[in-house]
């Protein structure tokens, strides 16, 4: 796997013009290298040219790494610091002055600046066109692991709104959620519940509201597996519903179905965002929906592509993403419905097998 990554990224690199690839300890090199060294403020790196590759070390964390990979090390001790193992590293790989870097974004500015620093007259980029654009397009095996977190996650829902009962705390029900994670051999990657008015904030942290008849229920989860997550939101209501909630949860489903018929290679994210985003405009909820409608997902619970009413990437076989257009009312209720998909030729495929029909309990 990571042999035939480390050669799509070169020749993704010798398409972009990109001389030099410098990944931090982030997920960009799990992705490649399969790796996680310790993190922390001492200087480590992985750098990808077109014939060499290695990582810059720090000493003390090498032993543990090296059993990881069989590519060569840059060691530097903390007595005499990284900077001279790193011009011995670029010597040997060759890179002179004016070389087109693609930094990894996510990686400590001081170590970018590191790297910098050391190649004068160092053209900058991101790696948004080399890393990012290869981990962007899923393959077979990807699938599979984001499958099977999918369907993990719809017995996670179900377990959540089976729990419902008088008077549990949101974070009580966070807690059934973790637990079914845990139960399953995953670990919760993030949960939001929503009872109530707390539902009109996208991003409620779950807190000690109780439940009560005729309330809201929206639950937006998801947890990690095999190294990968899983993400989706329904909702529903615990007694009856609260009016208007109906109606609502049909303008939002609608929307959802509109983006992912919208949803096809070739087409722009921006295409995709503006059909959720037209149908609850023309309802007469435009101002309420208050994000984006969507982000992509894979080893990162949010990266490329980025559903916006901006974003120009042209949508490619293989993307995942997903799609959560949502309408909030301040004080009364909030509804969101997500699902993930994948990209087919001809089609989006959404990945949970769960229906986005309101769960009543109570």
């Amino acid at each position: 796997m990571t042999q035939d990554r480390l050669a799509r990224l070169r020749a993704r690199m010798a398409e972009t013009g990109t001389d030099l690839v410098a990944v931090g300890p982030t997920s960009n090199m799990l992705w490649l290298a399969g790796l996680s060294p310790h993190g922390d403020e001492r200087p480590v790196m992985q750098l990808v040219s077109a014939d060499r590759a290695g990582f810059l070390m720090p000493a003390l964390n090498a032993d543990a790494v090296r059993k990881g990979t069989d590519l060569p090390f840059w060691t530097w001790t903390d007595e005499v610091g990284p900077q001279g193992a790193l011009a011995s590293m670029l010597a040997d790989f060759g890179l002179g002055p004016g070389a087109r870097v693609a930094l990894d974004e996510t990686m400590r500015a001081d170590f970018a600046l590191l790297l910098l620093d050391a190649i004068p007259g160092a053209r900058r980029a991101f790696l948004g066109d080399t890393i990012g654009w290869l981990r962007a397009r899923k393959g077979p095996e990807e699938y599979a692991v984001l499958k099977e977190n999918a369907v993990l996650n719809d017995a996670a829902m179900i377990a959540a709104f089976d729990a419902l009962r008088p008077g549990i705390t949101e974070t009580e029900l966070a807690e059934v959620i973790h637990a079914h994670y845990r139960a399953h051999g995953a670990r919760a990657e993030f949960s939001s519940v929503c009872f109530g008015a707390n539902g009109a904030f996208p991003h409620h942290h779950s807190g000690e509201t109780r439940l009560t008849p005729g309330m809201a229920v929206l639950v937006d989860i998801g947890s990690r597996m095999k190294g990968y997550p899983s993400d989706m939101t329904r909702v529903g209501h615990f007694g009856t519903a609260p009016e208007g909630f109906a109606d609502i949860h049909a303008i939002v489903d609608a929307a959802v179905q509109a983006a992912i018929a919208a949803a096809r290679p070739g087409a722009r994210a921006r295409d995709v965002d503006a059909a959720a985003r037209g149908v609850i405009a023309a309802a007469g909820f435009g101002a309420n929906f208050l994000h984006r409608t969507g982000h992509g997902l894979g080893i990162d619970i949010h990266e490329s592509p980025y559903i916006t009413a901006t974003a120009e990437t042209v949508l490619e076989e293989g993307m995942v993403f997903s799609i959560e257009p949502g309408i909030y009312l301040p004080g009364r209720f909030g509804l969101r419905l997500e699902e993930v998909v994948i990209l087919r030729a001809d089609r989006a495929e959404v990945l949970s097998d769960l229906p986005r029909a309101a769960i009543a309990r109570g």
